[in-house]
């Protein structure tokens, strides 16, 4: 993610912000501009002080502050090109889950910003009734029997339980499915991998591509997760895939991987972003030494990504270390699942990456 300051007195902010703590401005994200800005009140509306000052609005879920995003104040639309895609919300009377739907939506707000960067179709349910893209949060009322809401993907809409917002819970959901890492923004990076199979991979002509990648997603997908729950990954898993949970089928392989992906060009904006270089003293193996000074959305190939990307990763695990906390990125790339990164990679910018690829 890009670094934000206030253009009001330059104090450095963060994505989530909504008021600047050193002078006091109002704060909003203006998609459009790609840019967290300062506001100053105009009658009912706003100014943005970015260069062109356009007049703008807050998405009407300020209200109960679970948004920080702009709208151009001539538009009809209520929500932002985030909450626009909320399909179910939880029901805010009960319990904690005001909160809760605070939490998804900052992880869901990330995943937006990181998909408009990537200039991906955005449809939602209004533009494509059927396969536009949609968000449930369903609560489990603990006085009623049954089966738990499950937490994944049907042609388009994204069903995410509210209990993976609760920190204790999702812990406890990591433990039991042996997993090294479960964050609500993981979350939404996986699912929308699925959406996005969908629509550039199955609808896109891609699928003898993706097949020779991934493998043959016709594969019973029930009997393939019932498999991998009773007999787990293979013995050799790591060479070939991204994380366990991705051997069970090609379809969770790429959604798996498509997460990764999202994940790694993100975290490198950021670092790129305050400049960061890892020069590690005491060692000549250049394998480890990067400078992260571009823009990772724009990377010729994932190759480029990569020598960034691996330097970065082992400094933050030994950071962590040092922490007495668990490695932040406790993944594997091989060079095989390297091949699939480049294959998202590919399938996001479409003929772009291959020319950009060839001209490189």
């Amino acid at each position: 993610m890009k670094f934000f300051k206030c253009q009001s007195c330059g104090q450095s902010i963060y994505f989530e912000n909504r008021f600047c703590e050193n002078c006091g401005h109002a704060l909003g994200y203006l998609p459009e501009a790609s840019a967290l800005t300062a506001v100053e009140p105009d009658g009912e509306d706003w100014i943005a002080l970015t260069p062109r000052r356009p007049k703008v609005r807050f998405c009407a879920n300020i209200k109960p502050d679970v948004c920080n995003w702009l709208i151009p104040a001539g538009q009809s639309e209520a929500f932002c090109t985030a909450c626009r895609h909320n399909r179910l919300i939880p029901d805010l009377s009960q319990g904690d889950n005001l909160n809760l739907w605070r939490r998804m939506e900052v992880a869901k707000h990330r995943l937006f910003y990181t998909l408009l960067a990537l200039q991906l179709p955005l449809k939602n349910r209004v533009d494509d009734p059927e396969h536009g893209l949609a968000f449930d949060f369903p609560s489990d009322d603990p006085t009623v029997s049954g089966p738990p809401s499950l937490t994944g993907h049907d042609e388009g809409v994204i069903v995410i339980n509210m209990n993976e917002a609760d920190d204790a819970k999702r812990e406890q959901l990591r433990l039991e499915m042996h997993e090294p890492y479960r964050t609500l923004l993981g979350h939404f990076r996986h699912e929308i991998g699925h959406y996005y199979w969908n629509l550039l991979v199955r609808d896109g002509g891609k699928l003898a591509q993706c097949r020779a990648v991934f493998g043959d997603d016709r594969a019973d997908y029930a009997e393939a997760l019932k498999r991998h729950y009773e007999h787990g990954a293979p013995q050799d898993w790591q060479t070939n895939f991204i994380s366990s949970y991705a051997t069970s089928h090609p379809w969770e392989d790429f959604a798996e991987t498509w997460a990764h992906y999202l994940h790694i060009i993100d975290t490198l904006e950021t670092a790129s972003a305050f400049g960061l270089r890892i020069h590690p003293a005491g060692t000549n193996n250049n394998v480890l030494n990067a400078d992260l000074n571009f823009d990772p959305y724009h990377a010729a190939s994932v190759d480029t990504i990569m020598k960034a990307w691996l330097p970065l990763t082992f400094a933050m695990n030994n950071l962590n270390r040092s922490m007495g906390q668990a490695d932040l990125y406790p993944f594997i790339l091989t060079k095989n699942v390297i091949k699939k990164l480049q294959f998202i990679q590919d399938i996001i910018r479409g003929d772009r990456a291959i020319s950009a690829r060839r001209s490189g």
